[in-house]
């Protein structure tokens, strides 16, 4: 079948994930300190928010530049690509945990390895994407073969390599984790500039 449908729906997927993640911001009622402290106050949430906008916005970016290498899609592409949305569903509560204990003695630690194993699934799935692509060639369009698939995939397996990290140091410092995986969005940012600037194919995150 085309893709068309796919990506409608994948696009559905992440339009409500993102949107979601501005819920977790709200409007501080009554606050004894003042409005302004209220709002300082929540800069877990803003800094959650940024980071976890941004994350999705990259996926989405990806995966969008994957289908446009792919000419159709049979039933178990279907559901590795479920397995994908499936995760990018999921962030807008990891955030939401984050947020809301990142400064707390009781509980920081584990919201940081929650929102980092969430991260790693995340890339587990695009790589499982571009490792059922290379296997089936013949899904692609007719100038990404095989052999660029397997890189694709390789490059992708990077995530799987940094999350386990995230997750460790989850236990060292939240803040820390959050701002690594700023500088991971940002990375795959700047990567994406840089192979397009290059004429290289898109690689996902």
């Amino acid at each position: 079948m085309p893709t068309s449908r796919l990506e409608a729906f994948s696009d559905g997927v992440f339009a409500i994930a993102i949107t979601l993640l501005v819920l977790d911001i709200r409007v501080p009622k009554d606050p004894p300190d003042g409005l302004a402290r209220a709002l300082v106050d929540q800069w877990p949430n803003y800094a959650a928010y940024v980071v976890s906008f941004l994350i999705i916005g990259i996926i989405w970016v990806n995966h969008h530049a994957t289908f446009q290498n792919v000419r159709r899609v049979d039933r178990p592409l279907l559901f590795v690509n479920l397995a994908l949305l499936l995760v990018v569903a999921a962030i807008p509560f990891p955030t939401a945990l984050l947020a809301e204990y990142l400064l707390s003695s009781d509980g920081a630690h584990v919201a940081a390895a929650v929102y980092s194993a969430v991260m790693l699934a995340m890339s587990i799935c695009f790589v499982a994407l571009w490792a059922y692509l290379a296997r089936r060639p013949e899904l692609l369009d007719g100038s990404v073969g095989a052999s660029v698939a397997r890189e694709r995939l390789r490059r992708s397996s990077l995530g799987i390599v940094v999350y386990p990290f995230t997750i460790a140091l989850a236990f060292v410092s939240a803040p820390l984790t959050l701002a690594v995986h700023f500088g991971i969005a940002l990375f795959y940012v700047f990567e994406r500039v840089s192979l397009e600037a290059d004429g290289s194919p898109n690689q996902p995150g």
